[in-house]
């Protein structure tokens, strides 16, 4: 378990940190280009999207509680609910629906 959370965590500080800090090392005035500044802005999100979103899919022991959680979060995120909110949600409704499961089948 701890060698996959260093597998996870170095690749999401790198891409976090790097393509915030080039900008500083390179570039002396302000980036006026509004692609390249949103680019820079939008990268770390994508990536830590793209290295958690698949991952969630996984993590529980049942597929389908797992699909319950991730769209119980994407609604509640969609309407702007806090993270700790969205969080707490997916986590209990994956795990009410992962019982749910056991019961049923």
């Amino acid at each position: 378990m701890t060698e996959n959370f260093w597998k996870l965590l170095i690749p999401m500080a790198l891409t976090t940190y790097l393509v915030r800090m080039i900008p500083f090392a390179f570039f002396r005035s302000q980036i006026h280009s509004k692609f390249i500044r949103d680019f820079l802005y939008y990268v770390p999100y994508c990536v830590l999207g793209a290295m958690t979103v698949p991952y969630i899919f996984y993590a529980g022991g049942s597929t389908v509680a797992s699909i319950a959680g991730f769209a119980v979060a994407f609604v509640m995120a969609y309407f702007r609910f806090s993270l700790l909110s969205v969080a707490g949600a997916a986590c209990a409704v994956a795990y009410v629906a992962e019982i749910a499961l056991k019961f049923i089948f």
